[in-house]
Order: structure tokens, then C-alpha cells, then sequence
């Protein structure tokens, strides 16, 4: 005996497999390394700013997150004027991220997925970093490298 489907069965099963197969084949074509000017402007931006960064890095003052932003983890060993300065950096650095991340997702034309760029962005950032950096975990805990 066959089985029996409702007219509305199908169109909801055809409905949900199109919106299946929209989604993987979109995920394929997202382009990561997409340039716009906005973007290569993001990009000078957090590049001139790495210069002032790296130093606090490469000490474990700060680290990346597992949410693709940067974070201070060390207060102690910075004085208070130097801690003033490094949190606008974070503030800056912060900000650019999160807006490349929606460019790139909007210049995809798939701005529904920012945070999944986000969460893309902080695995290859953590997997390029060198030995010796810290990251956060999604448990908050720091790990180094």
C-alpha cells in the first residue's frame, strides 16, 4: 500500500526541502574575501591599528574571543593610563569587526548571516594566530596557544 499525502503535506515538504537547498547552496557561494570600498576601508582601518595591538597580544594583555572580537585579559599588567588607551583601541578594533562582518555578509547579499561570518572569522583568526596568543573560549575561559 502506497502511502497517502495531503496536497498541503507536499507543498509544505517541497516548501521546506527548497528552503534546504537554498541555504546550503548560498552557503557555498559566500565569498569571505569579498572587497568593496567599505570593506578594504575596514581593512586599512584594523590594519593600522594591529601596529598599536600586537605588542599587547603578544604579551597575553588581551586576546581574541570565540565571537570574533578582542578582549583585554590581563589588566593588572598595564598602568591605569595605559589601560585607558588600550580599551579605546578595543573599542575601536570592536567596532570595525562587527561592521565587516555585516559588510561582508550584506555585500553577499546575505545579511541574515553576520553572525555566522562572526563566529567563521574568530575559528580562522584562533587557527592563525601565533603560539604564545590567548582566545577565549565559548566558556570564557582564556587558553593559550
Amino acid at each position: 500500500m502506497r502511502p497517502v499525502f495531503s496536497s498541503a503535506r507536499i507543498l509544505l515538504l517541497s516548501g521546506a526541502l527548497l528552503i534546504a537547498a537554498q541555504f546550503a547552496s548560498a552557503q557555498e557561494e559566500l565569498e569571505f574575501d569579498i572587497n568593496t570600498p567599505a570593506i578594504m576601508l575596514l581593512q586599512k582601518s584594523m590594519a593600522n591599528r594591529f601596529l598599536q595591538l600586537k605588542p599587547h597580544l603578544d604579551s597575553g594583555t588581551i586576546g581574541l574571543t570565540h565571537d570574533g572580537a578582542i578582549a583585554r585579559r590581563d589588566a593588572a599588567s598595564i598602568d591605569a593610563n595605559a589601560r585607558l588607551m588600550l580599551d579605546s583601541l578595543i573599542i575601536e578594533e570592536n567596532k570595525d569587526r562587527a561592521t565587516l562582518y555585516r559588510e561582508i555578509a550584506r555585500a553577499n547579499l546575505r545579511p541574515e548571516w553576520e553572525s555566522n561570518l562572526r563566529s567563521t572569522f574568530s575559528k580562522r583568526w584562533i587557527a592563525r594566530m601565533p603560539a604564545g596568543w590567548f582566545h577565549r573560549n565559548a566558556g570564557g575561559m582564556w587558553v593559550k596557544k
